[in-house]
């Protein structure tokens, strides 16, 4: 069994512009040992802030009562009990002692000998357990203490094998490791000291913390450490995702990680933190299990051709079949089963020239919007039947000082209908004018969940705007586009296409 220890909530927390209030700490806490069912979490450094004391000690006071307050843990320093203290006082059961693990860090930052070092370290875990605290220790900079002064890394690891110590933790602290030295030094640690729990700490400046992990298990390690999409400083950590792929797939290591609720967790903390997924992220990206070459989704048509053992539905996904230049017929008929919708050889000829024609534009195409491009290519012979919501006109209206305004007439049917309102942007007006008629009429409408609003790399004032929205409607998320040189307009497009796919039954 590998153990996974999470450090969103302290290490991943030193990402720039991220900080976590009480509240949203306790929150990721749950999720990552009741959904994602990690083994530890780090949430915490001691002596930072008065609202960092009052978080770890909230988070101590939900694990006691869950039973899950062992698998808390928190960073300690080498301060004569001042940490101790800090995290005993606030609820706390697990120390993680930061030491120095190379020469260079133990003589240039702090100014003393390794047996100075030593002792200080060995008195703050006696002062620890007088505390009942159990103790891990970090070995900071282990890594290029491994390449500079290893014999001063195994002078500390010689006296803390025999002292109370559960765990001994070594940092790739600057993230200077590629896979053959991770695997050396690894294998150095623990045929050295075999009766010792060894945790791996990687960071991604080289985009090898995976790699390195990887290596890591391989070697012997008992633990390795993760953040939530890789939060953490400079490039990061090792993402949680990541592990979970190596760990099931490669290694077929035993784990307690819930693949089907991994993007549940790393979608709330995107959220939470602002830091965007990447698009292209393995196994959590918007892309990773979209097939854009028709040549892929014809293969696999024909048996699952094109498929791995990353199956989407393992991590409560679904695969898509990208729409643009290259996706040939193929990607267009997945995406027409997918919806219901039967054409003929001749008719998908004429849809399948329509989407390479708007794909070479470089427009992004997607599924919501292939009813549209099937309805306008057919000019109107198509099973869903013509839109039965139009914008008649509308107006918005910018004043400086004052709320935006939007009067809107729309026909629904044959019949229309008017409003105005005022909103907090042209847009928030618009919809809020748009509802008013929904809410008169007794019809429910969807919510909007996620807008993203993108123009080409270098456009200018008149680049074409696209505008991406993301909806909620009973119980399913879709999204619907709109380009124009005005971003409202763009907005409303979008908005439209939303309007006539739910009333035609496409979502």
């Amino acid at each position: 069994m590998i153990e996974v220890m999470d450090t969103t909530l302290r290490d991943g927390e030193q990402t720039a512009g991220v900080s976590f209030n009480p509240d949203e700490k306790l929150a990721i806490a749950r999720l990552l040992l009741e959904e994602l069912k990690v083994n530890r979490i780090e949430v915490a450094s001691a002596r930072v802030s008065r609202g960092e004391q009052d978080a770890f000690a909230g988070i101590c006071r939900w694990a006691a009562s869950s039973g899950k307050l062992d698998a808390v843990e928190a960073l300690g320093f080498v301060d004569g009990g001042v940490s101790v203290d800090w995290i005993a006082s606030s609820g706390g059961r697990v120390m993680n002692l930061l030491t120095k693990g190379s020469l260079r860090h133990v003589t240039g930052q702090l100014g003393k000998t390794p047996r100075e070092h030593l002792h200080d370290m060995l008195r703050d875990i006696s002062l620890a357990r007088e505390k009942g605290l159990e103790v891990n220790v970090y070995l900071e900079d282990w890594s290029r203490g491994m390449a500079d002064s290893p014999d001063y890394v195994f002078f500390l690891v010689d006296a803390l094998k025999d002292a109370p110590v559960r765990r001994i933790m070594l940092p790739d602290t600057l993230g200077v490791l590629d896979p053959l030295k991770c695997r050396t030094y690894c294998s150095t640690m623990v045929g050295r000291y075999p009766g010792v729990h060894f945790d791996f700490h990687p960071h991604n400046d080289y985009d090898l913390a995976a790699a390195n992990a990887f290596e890591a298990v391989l070697a012997g390690v008992k633990g390795i450490h993760t953040t939530v999409n890789g939060l953490g400083e400079r490039t990061g950590n090792l993402p949680v995702s990541s592990a979970m792929g190596i760990l099931n797939d490669h290694l077929k290591c035993p784990n307690t990680l819930d693949e089907g609720r991994l993007m549940h967790v790393c979608r709330y903390v995107e959220t939470i933190s602002g830091v965007r997924i990447p698009a292209n992220k393995p196994l959590v990206g918007e892309f990773a299990f979209t097939q854009t070459s028709g040549i892929h989704a014809d293969g696999d048509r024909k048996g699952g051709l094109y498929q791995n053992a990353l199956l989407p539905e393992r991590f409560g996904r679904h695969r898509h079949y990208a729409l643009g230049k290259t996706s040939g017929k193929a990607n267009i008929v997945k995406n027409l089963e997918s919806l219901g919708i039967n054409l003929s050889p001749e008719q998908m000829k004429q849809v399948t020239a329509r989407v390479v024609e708007l794909g070479d534009k470089k427009e992004n195409l997607t599924q919501e919007d292939l009813p549209f491009i099937v309805a306008d290519v057919l000019k109107g012979d198509f099973s869903a039947g013509p839109d039965r919501i139009h914008i008649v006109n509308y107006s918005l209206q910018l004043t400086r000082g004052m709320r935006p305004v939007a009067n809107l007439r729309i026909d629904i049917d044959g019949t229309e209908y008017e409003e105005s309102s005022a909103g907090d942007g042209q847009y928030d007006a618009f919809m809020k004018a748009l509802w008013k008629i929904y809410d008169r009429l007794g019809r429910l409408h969807p919510r909007l969940s996620d807008y993203v609003v993108k123009i080409p790399p270098g456009g200018k004032t008149d680049a074409l705007v696209e505008t991406t929205i993301s909806w909620e409607w009973e119980g399913r998320g879709f999204k619907t586009r709109g380009v124009d040189s005005d971003q409202a307009e763009a907005a409303i497009k979008a908005t439209v296409k939303m309007l006539n796919l739910i009333e035609n039954k496409r979502i």
